[in-house]
């Protein structure tokens, strides 16, 4: 059999630029599996791992000229934009071999034997073990930072997990050249080059997922194809973990009092949020609720008057583009809803900005405009303008569940007292991961307080791609009851050798 050829392609003009790779055979994915589970002892050093995670971020800043160059070609994010992912992924690396040094993220508890509690209690140290090979799947709009180097794989090798990494097709290349990077650090550390490994294709994906040795998988992109592998993972004789990101609107609320204070300004910057990076965002505002009325008119007013001057853009691949296009048509022809600034094709390989709306009323009716509560991959919002609170209130609880949720709220709002606004956090709390006020949810911050998750289809489970609690996704806690001191691993024997943080409860 023939091996099916991987190509690089240009999305600024379609064509293909040179064969990277080879799609992955069954063999080749099931050869990957089970050298990562190889690694696994060999990653079981804390030190070694703490070391291999900043040489694989100092190999990355190094070569950052040619991981630029080759993300820029297979992406047209621009070196701007590239410049901070690749900070942003080296940043990642560090953050996580503080981690492994710090040892936190173990969570060891101690429960001193009490015998007189009624019942007795007995003696239990508990910690965390890394699962065993993680499947991580790239994502299309983040060529690094969701990539081979990115936080899935930094996490989980940061909990001592080896990761096969499925790549995206939008950036072969340069998945090829982070893993010969990763695959370089990690024998510069004395670790196996396998305890990162790189397979091709939409089969390998599926051979990966469905593998014995896989114990757990990291996924961002669509909800189709994120469903798909969340029900091969449920469906496997031993069913494993699937944390994936799948899609989100990532609704704004605009209170009247907001719109009346600064409706101009509101309207600029949510322009700014919905064209970052072509609109290719998964945090970019998709459904945005602006009250009636002239200062709601003033909005919509910037909102066109920037969305009109923003030039045409590429999006990852051609296949993207024609989805965007299309999927904005069927959105402009429901009845009632109107596009003051008309998105879709902006030239042979690039598309334009815009956005539609609609009344909150013909919203609450369901049926076709059930569209418009699915997230459009591009640079396009939906503005829906409402007349009252309670309606704007009817339409977020019609939302499925998002990454984010944004209120622009006035400096009255702002000071505290009782309200709407606190009504509004209410609601959008139960809808979103994270929350935020009177900025954009555009830019997700590397920090240890940052949520990257939601309510489903938003994620397939209540942990964070994005901070440090994202290490949390490649652990198992185990309890000893009773043991003998000299039998328990060293996290929990009782001198404490590795100097890691406890929590102990009894004398």
């Amino acid at each position: 059999m023939t091996a099916t050829p991987v190509w690089s392609v240009d999305p600024r003009t379609g064509r293909p630029r040179e064969q990277v790779a080879a799609e992955a055979t069954p063999q080749e994915v099931d050869g990957a599996v089970r050298a990562a589970h190889e690694a696994r002892a060999a990653l079981a050093d804390a030190p070694a791992r703490a070391a291999f995670l900043r040489a694989a971020a100092a190999l990355l800043d190094e070569a950052a000229a040619h991981v630029i160059e080759a993300a820029d070609a297979e992406t047209a994010l621009g070196p701007g934009r590239l410049t901070g992912e690749l900070a942003r992924t080296t940043g990642q690396l560090r953050g996580f071999a503080d981690a492994v040094d710090e040892g936190a993220y173990l969570d060891v508890r101690i429960d001193r034997a009490d015998p007189a509690l009624s019942p007795p209690r007995p003696e239990l140290r508990r910690y965390k073990v890394p699962l065993g090979v993680v499947a991580v799947y790239a994502a299309s709009n983040f060529p690094l930072a969701f990539s081979v180097p990115g936080g899935d794989t930094a996490s989980a090798l940061a909990a001592g997990c080896p990761v096969v990494v499925k790549a995206h097709p939008d950036h072969p290349a340069t998945s090829e050249l982070c893993a010969s990077l990763l695959r370089r650090a990690a024998v510069a550390t004395g670790l196996p080059a396998d305890v990162v490994t790189v397979v091709h294709g939409f089969d390998a994906g599926l051979e990966l997922i469905r593998h014995p040795l896989v114990a757990a998988a990291g996924f961002t992109g669509s909800v189709r194809g994120g469903r798909a592998l969340f029900d091969a993972a449920a469906a496997r004789p031993v069913p494993i973990p699937f944390h994936g990101e799948l899609g989100s609107l990532n609704p704004v609320v605009v209170t009247p009092a907001a719109a009346a204070e600064r409706a101009e300004e509101i309207g600029a910057g949510l322009a700014g949020a919905v064209t970052l990076g072509v609109g290719q965002f998964c945090v970019k505002p998709g459904l945005v609720l602006v009250p009636e009325g002239p200062d709601g008119d003033r909005l919509a007013d910037a909102l066109t008057k920037a969305l009109g001057e923003t030039e045409p853009g590429v999006l990852l691949d051609h296949r993207m583009r024609e989805n965007f296009v299309s999927g904005v048509a069927a959105r402009a022809a429901l009845p009632g809803v109107a596009a003051p600034v008309t998105p879709g094709s902006g030239g042979e390989h690039t598309v334009g900005a815009g956005y539609l709306t609609v009344a909150a009323g013909s919203l609450l009716e369901g049926g076709a405009y059930e569209l418009l509560l699915e997230e459009c991959f591009g640079p396009v919002t939906v503005v829906v303008r409402y007349g009252d609170q309670g309606e704007a209130a009817a339409v977020l609880g019609r939302l499925p569940g998002n990454l984010s949720a944004t209120l622009q709220l006035s400096a009255a709002e702002t000071a505290g007292a009782p309200g709407p606004a606190a009504e509004l956090i209410g609601q959008v709390t139960g809808l979103a991961g994270r929350i935020v006020v009177n900025g954009w949810p555009t830019g997700v911050a590397v920090a240890p307080a940052q949520h990257h998750g939601g309510p489903y289809p938003a994620a397939t489970s209540h942990s964070t791609s994005v901070g440090g609690t994202a290490i949390e996704r490649w652990l198992r806690p185990v309890a000893f009851q009773s043991v003998p001191d000299a039998l328990l691993p060293a996290e929990l024997r009782e001198a404490n050798p590795l100097g890691l943080p406890r929590r102990v409860t009894g004398g």
